[in-house]
Protein backbone atom coordinates (compact mmCIF):
# COMPACT_ATOMS: atom_id res chain seq x y z
CA UNK A 1 0.00 0.00 0.00
CA UNK A 2 0.91 3.21 -0.87
CA UNK A 3 0.29 6.18 1.41
CA UNK A 4 -1.50 9.31 0.33
CA UNK A 5 0.55 12.22 0.84
CA UNK A 6 -0.62 16.06 0.60
CA UNK A 7 2.05 18.55 0.00
CA UNK A 8 1.57 22.82 -0.42
CA UNK A 9 3.48 23.98 -2.74
CA UNK A 10 2.36 27.74 -1.93
CA UNK A 11 -1.07 29.07 -1.06
CA UNK A 12 -3.46 27.81 -3.48
CA UNK A 13 -1.73 24.93 -4.74
CA UNK A 14 -1.01 21.67 -3.13
CA UNK A 15 0.55 18.26 -4.91
CA UNK A 16 -1.50 14.97 -4.13
CA UNK A 17 1.05 11.96 -4.58
CA UNK A 18 0.29 8.23 -3.94
CA UNK A 19 -2.99 6.39 -3.91
CA UNK A 20 -6.48 7.71 -3.69
CA UNK A 21 -8.10 4.73 -2.31
CA UNK A 22 -10.18 2.94 0.01
CA UNK A 23 -6.91 1.94 1.22
CA UNK A 24 -4.87 5.03 2.02
CA UNK A 25 -7.91 8.05 2.35
CA UNK A 26 -9.49 6.32 5.59
CA UNK A 27 -11.44 9.22 7.37
CA UNK A 28 -8.80 11.78 6.84
CA UNK A 29 -9.72 15.38 5.59
CA UNK A 30 -7.88 16.45 3.11
CA UNK A 31 -7.40 19.78 3.98
CA UNK A 32 -8.70 22.43 7.11
CA UNK A 33 -11.42 24.15 4.29
CA UNK A 34 -11.91 26.85 6.87
CA UNK A 35 -7.63 28.15 6.66
CA UNK A 36 -8.14 28.66 2.91
CA UNK A 37 -11.78 29.91 2.45
CA UNK A 38 -9.69 33.29 1.91
CA UNK A 39 -8.86 32.08 -1.93
CA UNK A 40 -11.11 31.91 -4.23
CA UNK A 41 -9.79 28.92 -6.29
CA UNK A 42 -7.70 25.80 -4.34
CA UNK A 43 -5.75 23.67 -6.95
CA UNK A 44 -4.94 19.81 -6.56
CA UNK A 45 -2.08 18.90 -8.90
CA UNK A 46 -2.37 14.98 -9.08
CA UNK A 47 0.30 14.01 -11.22
CA UNK A 48 1.50 12.04 -8.85
CA UNK A 49 -1.23 10.04 -7.58
CA UNK A 50 -0.88 6.03 -8.80
CA UNK A 51 -3.76 4.80 -8.40
CA UNK A 52 -7.48 5.51 -7.64
CA UNK A 53 -10.35 4.10 -6.86
CA UNK A 54 -14.23 4.89 -6.23
CA UNK A 55 -13.70 5.59 -2.74
CA UNK A 56 -10.87 7.97 -3.67
CA UNK A 57 -13.14 9.71 -6.53
CA UNK A 58 -15.96 10.11 -3.08
CA UNK A 59 -13.28 11.69 -1.32
CA UNK A 60 -12.47 13.92 -3.84
CA UNK A 61 -16.20 15.36 -4.54
CA UNK A 62 -16.72 15.62 -0.62
CA UNK A 63 -13.97 17.43 -0.73
CA UNK A 64 -14.97 19.78 -3.40
CA UNK A 65 -18.41 20.26 -1.15
CA UNK A 66 -16.79 21.13 1.94
CA UNK A 67 -14.76 24.16 -0.18
CA UNK A 68 -17.72 25.26 -1.98
CA UNK A 69 -19.51 25.57 1.58
CA UNK A 70 -16.82 27.82 2.15
CA UNK A 71 -16.87 29.69 -0.99
CA UNK A 72 -13.86 28.29 -2.38
CA UNK A 73 -13.71 26.43 -5.71
CA UNK A 74 -11.61 23.03 -5.95
CA UNK A 75 -9.87 22.22 -9.15
CA UNK A 76 -7.86 19.60 -10.23
CA UNK A 77 -4.94 19.50 -12.19
CA UNK A 78 -3.30 16.75 -13.79
CA UNK A 79 -5.87 14.11 -13.23
CA UNK A 80 -4.69 10.42 -13.97
CA UNK A 81 -6.39 8.85 -16.81
CA UNK A 82 -7.96 6.16 -13.79
CA UNK A 83 -9.50 9.07 -12.31
CA UNK A 84 -11.00 10.92 -15.66
CA UNK A 85 -12.16 7.70 -16.57
CA UNK A 86 -14.30 6.92 -13.34
CA UNK A 87 -15.16 10.45 -13.03
CA UNK A 88 -16.66 9.79 -16.72
CA UNK A 89 -18.33 6.80 -15.33
CA UNK A 90 -19.65 8.95 -12.87
CA UNK A 91 -21.07 11.22 -14.94
CA UNK A 92 -18.89 14.24 -12.75
CA UNK A 93 -16.52 15.20 -15.26
CA UNK A 94 -17.52 19.25 -15.08
CA UNK A 95 -17.61 19.33 -11.38
CA UNK A 96 -14.12 20.15 -10.98
CA UNK A 97 -13.87 22.36 -14.40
Amino acid sequence: MTKLAISQVDEQHYRVSGELTRSSIGNERLLNTKSLSKHKTIYFDLCEVMRVDTAGLAWLIHSFAEFKQQGTRLELQNPPEQLQNLMQLGQVTTLFE
